[in-house]
């Protein structure tokens, strides 16, 4: 390989932390041709885990590194929320960051690559593709190692959290993963609340807040925030609470008092 070409590959592997992938269109972008990356393949500077996506010969690359590359390079929503963003930042210290399932979301309608999806990052991804939450709010940077991604805050990854409820379990998970955030920002938790688009998540969340006692609540406008109409039963042979119009489980409403 020609020295020129080996200078090109020495600037480029300088800029990019490890532990990242290379998506060989955005190298293109970069002024590094396809045949280009071929010989780089060849002369064993980089080395493909799928179509069009390449790491550093020898690197280990894993979710975390996989998910900055959707971040930066292909401009994508993807992210690590619900349990998986609480376990990162220490919100749910019951919950393992190592453990074998992850949970990422997305915007709906954006396609996860085929390589991203193929490839074993040694861990069960669920995957989430919703809207009913702008996608750039309530995002915050967490750092990996060399480089940092974007993962929701406690606020948005409660949602995601009670997004995904369906069950007596799910619901008083939720309360357990809730009560310790005595510190949640009420201006981003507004913000949160007044894009979000799914009634029951609304509900949900201002009643645990209200219940766990927050002092953030208090600082909240509910005028604001549409909670639609009529009621929702949520589970069957649960407790009715008529100030949200929901019906939670028995065991949740009975822990702490009662909100009428």
């Amino acid at each position: 390989m020609s020295t020129v070409n080996t200078s090109k590959i020495n600037q480029l592997l300088k800029i990019q932390p490890r532990g990242t992938v290379l998506l060989a269109s955005w190298l293109v972008d970069k002024g590094y041709s396809f045949d280009l990356q071929r010989r780089y393949r060849e002369s064993q500077w980089l080395e493909s885990i799928g179509s069009g996506a390449m790491i550093r010969t020898g690197d280990h690359v894993n979710i975390s590194g996989a998910l900055y590359s959707l971040q930066t390079q292909l401009g994508l929503s993807t992210h690590f929320g619900g349990k998986s963003a609480l376990a990162m930042q220490g919100k749910a210290h019951y919950l393992e960051l190592s453990s074998k399932r992850v949970y990422l979301f997305g915007t709906k309608g954006e396609n996860l690559p085929t390589w991203f999806i193929q490839h074993n990052w040694g861990t069960q991804i669920e995957y989430f593709s919703t809207k009913f939450l702008d996608s750039t709010l309530g995002l915050t940077e967490f750092q990996v190692k060399e480089f940092a991604i974007k993962i929701s805050s406690p606020a948005r990854a409660l949602m995601e959290c009670l997004y995904l409820s369906s069950n007596n379990e799910d619901f008083t998970e939720c309360y357990e993963l809730f009560e310790p955030l005595n510190n949640l920002r009420p201006d981003q938790v507004q913000e949160l609340l007044e894009s979000c688009t799914s009634v029951k998540v609304k509900r949900l969340f201002l009643y645990m807040a209200e219940k766990a006692k927050h002092s953030w609540f208090e600082y909240l406008n509910l005028e604001k925030i549409d909670l639609g109409h009529g009621k929702r039963s949520l589970v069957e042979n649960g407790a009715y609470v008529s100030k949200y119009k929901i019906t939670v489980p028995k065991a949740l409403e009975s822990n702490g008092g009662t909100i009428l």
